[in-house]
């Protein structure tokens, strides 16, 4: 799998991509700011391009831009976006944006090398991909009704990682549950949260981030 990556801080754009190589997979390209991210996707399009959100010259949201910019040029490019804080509003703008291929992870995962390489292969497979605190900080914020209250713990369980992107065979082997017991969870969840229940991974992610930001 062939992959980008775009930071400005070079001991952790070598770091990274020291990371992928190891991990099996091709960098292609290693560049320092949005454009010549754009410059590196546009002239050998890769399968995915690790960014982070803050890079030169503003060092606010170029990475963001660009990959909101690759999602429309090159839409089989997934873009994973790494952030050093939780901004959950950036996160939902970024999935919302591009309902399939897209990922906000924080920084401090990269040193989970099963972590890191799992969000690298379902963006670019096209999955979606949102960090564990981020999906934490929205189920925790509170309104006057909140139907997450009637929720079972382990159905709280089972909402976090729907949100995070992953399948119900994915919640099986994280919760060690049979696939029988995590469908039912997952029509639990729906339910008691009246949304549609849909087969696409990555329209029930929308459709869960829709009702967690409230």
């Amino acid at each position: 799998m062939r992959v980008v990556v775009a930071d400005d801080a070079v001991l952790f754009r070598e770091g990274l991509s020291r990371v992928l190589t190891e991990a099996g997979f091709d960098v292609v390209a290693r560049v320092g700011d949005a454009q010549a991210l754009l410059d590196a996707v546009r002239d050998d399009p890769p399968d995915c391009a690790v960014v982070d959100i803050r890079m030169p010259p503003t060092h606010t949201t170029e990475g963001l831009d660009a990959a909101r910019a690759l999602a429309t040029s090159h839409p089989s490019t997934g873009v994973l976006v790494l952030s050093a804080h939780v901004e959950p509003h950036y996160a939902l703008q970024l999935i919302e944006d591009g309902a399939r291929g897209a990922g906000y992870l924080l920084k401090e995962r990269v040193s989970d090398l099963d972590e890191l390489t799992e969000a690298v292969r379902r963006v670019a497979a096209g999955g979606l991909v949102i960090d564990p605190s981020v999906v934490a900080e929205l189920v925790g914020r509170r309104r006057a009704r909140n139907p997450l209250d009637d929720l079972t713990h382990r159905e709280r369980d089972v909402l976090a990682l729907m949100a995070e992107g992953r399948s119900n065979q994915a919640v099986c082997e994280r919760l060690h549950l049979s696939p029988k017991t995590v469908e039912a969870y997952v029509r639990g969840v729906f339910t008691k949260l009246g949304l549609h229940q849909d087969a696409d991974d990555n329209r029930r992610v929308l459709a869960v981030l829709a009702h967690l930001r409230g």
